[in-house]
């Protein structure tokens, strides 16, 4: 059975079951703090089973693109080492909010895996809690005595609380849950040692399929639990393990989710899967890895330094690592995976086949990033080497190099192994764990139980019409952040501010209470179908109604960068071409950042009509149209764009400016005219394809003339006041170049001079023509003189030093012939004497420099050279 037919009869048989198919949510969450990625299915389900939203239709099914690479689900170093752990995989569920329980979870499963999917139940095994006396849970007998209609009693296995208990997290829904596990070992393995010895025992052909969870508890911030007043099912059963069982497999390797991209990696590589064992984990890696990159590009999150896109560019480099290192493959190769990866899997997942150039572009321009980086790594490392006295590399070096030029710490180890060093991991160990309790200190959020004061079903924002309303908190809790300190977030019955999301910011301001005392909103944000609203403190009396007050003037300076934006994009696509696509934005009270697809740098005059339309757009004071809560399918028909990236409900919002129009849930100017001016201020490259624009609208506008006003009348000054400052800088230009000009001749003349007076000073150690001085030359003039004198000196040996700016400078000249036949190297010999100038550097083995910040250092460094001769 192909993994296609897999995937559509698994919904299909949901939904003969009267559960409505819902598509996959975006692999990368953008409007939950406590996740970067979604790493299970329920991701976009949690205000249901918090009870903070009501669904549509109360039984669902679905596939999700799920990715797990940090926190507490985290299989990134499994990944390629075993047959069954991914980085990137598809979770196959059906979901009940408040609707049926246990019985028909179980009842359903075990018909699908055994009458629809024809799996021996023979091969099956349950497991059930087996109860924690320490909470007073008792063992699941209810789910016991089910799982014995369909399956043997001696197949049926308590799990502890590890196994069989699910949380969501330190607090929020959880309960038992049920796991199936699948044997697939030969007869003759059974025979030997039961398959129920083996269940959770991390055996890779015994391996768990499919769990059923129970949600029917709330874990409070104390650690106790309470009932629910709904009780609900989610289920997850690895995609990726099931084609295995399905395909008669004993590797999700081998089944065709990934032969295709192997088989590719096979020939760009020309290398052989299954003849030997580093060779096989390396391009499970890259198989595993490039479905991971792909999806979550796809999905808006192109690769970066920071976050969610650190975490997807560090999956990349570990990729191109392997490859590298095991593969022999020293240029990019992975992007070439993309269009077998999309033939492969575009039809379940239609954003990769809309974003395949993106994704192609991104991932080569990342691969022959990382490769300038490793060429670089191997130079530091080099200089590591050349530093360590005895015949261990410090483990705080290598962590700096993994951590500031991101170098692969495996890799480090094994240069080094095969130079006859070793690593002192134990040091890099520990530098690795000060960084992760940094990270986790600064990122830890200690959240109270919500204190709820009155029940309400939605909390309606109505920041759309109005800045200013009576409002009554519903529920609070406290969290502490070590970046914030204590904090409070309050929910409102409904509320005028605008939660951040949609690239833009949440708003500010303040609850004015009825003596008109004030609890200042330092920030709103969206949880989980929450609308939380951040203070400092919290009103005295918190049951009275108060006047929420949203910050007007940061409201329409924002709102009017945001209108900006979806002008800028019209602007964009009418002018560079339709191919132009929203990649991103961000939208401040000061500023606004737009990123957008396009395959060039955009001109100067280009930026000009740019600004021009949108401007013109500004100038017609075209009034908002909005249509609110309309169908999707309706949106996009009437001509709205979906931006990239971005999360659509079944009704949306859409904005409409003239012949702009886009769906948007974020605030906008009522009139174009309220924008004032815009202007660009920079443009640039994020990634290959993808260009930023950053500009500002407003007041930002009148601040920026007026700043261009001041310097143009602080360079007429300079100037003597002339009218016309840019003839005159041109006048001073053309001065300048030809001083330039006459002082390189001064220097050439003084360089001629120079080489006379350093031949007559060379001195004969052996065969070597030897000379060590201090000069008064820049880097060039030393490098051009230095080639002079190798040019009509042979077998010279030079060390040349300078002071610039109270600065070191050392360049040293090997002649290539004396370099090989003596075994030096001017590289190793500068970074050496590098030391004595506190600095360092490198170069090739016929010539060097190094610079350093201690100029009194150079009489040592020229005293200490000879010796190399000797």
């Amino acid at each position: 059975m192909k993994s296609q037919e897999i995937r559509d009869q698994f919904l299909s048989f949901f939904k003969s079951k009267n559960h409505s198919i819902v598509p996959s949510a975006p692999m990368v969450i953008k409007n939950d703090p406590t996740l970067m990625f979604t790493n299970a299915g329920m991701n976009q389900f949690k205000e249901f089973f918090l009870g903070n939203g009501v669904p549509k239709d109360t039984r669902v099914t679905d596939t999700q693109k799920c990715l797990r690479v940090s926190g507490k689900h985290n299989d990134l170093e499994e990944v390629g080492k075993d047959t069954y752990h991914h980085t990137m995989f598809e979770m196959l569920g059906n979901w009940s909010f408040g609707d049926y329980f246990k019985q028909d979870a179980i009842d359903w499963a075990w018909e699908l895996l055994t009458e629809v999917f024809k799996i021996d139940k023979n091969k099956l095994y349950v497991t059930i809690f087996e109860g924690d006396s320490s909470e007073d849970l008792e063992r699941d007998t209810e789910a016991f005595d089910m799982w014995s209609k369909h399956v043997s009693k001696d197949r049926i296995l308590n799990g502890n609380k590890k196994d069989n208990f699910w949380e969501m997290g330190d607090q929020g829904p959880c309960g038992p849950c049920s796991e199936i596990h699948v044997d697939l070992r030969s007869e003759e393995e059974k025979a030997k040692v039961p398959g129920a010895d083996l269940v959770n025992a991390d055996h890779p052909q015994v391996v768990e399929i499919w769990n059923l969870v129970f949600i029917q508890f709330n874990r409070k911030a104390n650690g106790s639990l309470e009932n629910l007043p709904a009780r609900h099912i989610d289920t997850g059963m690895g995609f990726e393990r099931l084609c295995m069982v399905l395909q008669n497999k004993t590797s999700n390797y081998d089944t065709d989710v990934f032969t295709p991209l192997i088989r590719e990696i096979e020939t760009i590589t020309n290398s052989k899967y299954g003849a030997k064992e580093d060779i096989d984990i390396a391009i499970r890696v890259i198989a595993d890895h490039v479905r991971a990159v792909a999806f979550s590009i796809a999905d808006g999150q192109l690769p970066s330094n920071t976050g969610a896109g650190y975490v997807i560019r560090r999956i990349l480099r570990r990729a191109v690592r392997y490859g590298f290192t095991f593969l022999d493959t020293k240029e990019p190769f992975i992007y070439k995976l993309v269009s077998v990866l999309v033939d492969e899997m575009g039809k379940a997942f239609p954003e990769l086949k809309k974003q395949q150039n993106l994704i192609f572009n991104v991932i080569k321009e990342e691969e022959q990033s990382f490769l300038r980086t490793l060429d670089q790594g191997l130079v530091l490392l080099d200089s590591i080497i050349a530093d360590t006295t005895g015949k261990e590399v410090s483990g705080v070096k290598a962590f700096e190099l993994y951590d500031t030029y991101g170098f692969p710490i495996d890799l480090t180890a094994l240069i080094l192994s095969e130079k006859g060093y070793s690593l002192d991991e134990k040091g890099f160990q520990t530098e690795l764990q000060k960084q992760k309790e940094r990270s986790r200190a600064a990122g830890k959020i200690e959240a109270g139980d919500w204190t709820v004061l009155e029940e309400d079903a939605e909390e309606e924002f109505v920041g759309y019409d109005t800045l200013e309303t009576p409002v009554r908190i519903t529920r609070y809790r406290k969290i502490n952040t070590k970046k914030e300190g204590d904090q409070y977030q309050l929910v409102f019955n409904l509320t005028p501010f605008y939660a951040q999301g949609g690239g833009q910011v949440g708003d500010k301001g303040y609850l004015e209470t009825a003596n008109g005392d004030v609890i200042y909103i330092t920030d709103t944000k969206k949880e989980n179908n929450l609308i939380i609203h951040l203070s400092k403190n919290l009103p005295k009396h918190l049951n009275e109604t108060f006047t929420a007050v949203v910050d007007a003037k940061q409201r329409y300076r924002t709102q009017a960068n945001h209108t900006a934006t979806h002008l800028l994009h019209q602007a964009l696509r009418t002018i560079l071409g339709t191919h132009v696509e929203q990649k991103g934005s961000m939208v401040h009270s000061g500023y606004l950042r737009f990123d957008f697809s396009h395959f060039s740098k955009v001109t100067t005059e280009e930026l000009k009509e740019v600004e021009q339309f949108v401007n013109a757009r500004i100038q017609e004071q075209l009034p908002l149209e909005e249509q609110r809560a309309i169908p999707y399918d309706q949106a996009i028909s009437e001509g709205a764009i979906a931006l990239f990236g971005e999360k659509y409900g079944d009704a949306v919002r859409t904005i409409r400016f003239g012949k702009s129009m886009e769906l948007c849930g974020g605030t906008h100017a009522t009139n174009t005219g309220d924008i004032w001016y815009f202007k660009i201020k920079s443009e640039g490259a994020v990634a290959s394809g993808i260009r930023r624009i950053e500009a500002i609208t407003g007041d930002a506008v009148m601040q920026y003339f007026e700043d261009q006003d001041e310097t143009l009348e602080a360079v007429r000054g300079l100037l003597n006041n002339t009218k016309e400052p840019a003839r005159v800088i041109e006048g001073l230009q053309e001065e300048n170049n030809e001083l330039k000009k006459q002082l390189e001749s001064l220097l050439a003349e003084k360089a001629k001079n120079l080489k006379d007076e350093l031949k007559s000073d060379l001195e004969s150690v052996g065969d070597v023509q030897f000379l060590a001085k201090e000069v008064d030359l820049d880097a060039n003039g030393i490098k051009d003189l230095a080639f002079q004198l190798g040019g009509e000196v042979d077998n010279l040996f030079l060390l040349l030093a300078s002071r610039q700016g109270g600065k070191a400078l050392l360049s040293c000249y090997i002649d290539k012939d004396l370099a090989k036949a003596k075994d030096l190297n001017a590289g190793t010999i500068v970074r050496e004497l590098g030391k004595y100038i506190q600095g360092g550097g490198g170069g090739q083995p016929f010539f060097a420099t190094a610079g350093g910040k201690n100029p009194d250092g150079i009489v040592a460094a020229l005293g200490a050279v000879k010796e190399y001769l000797i």
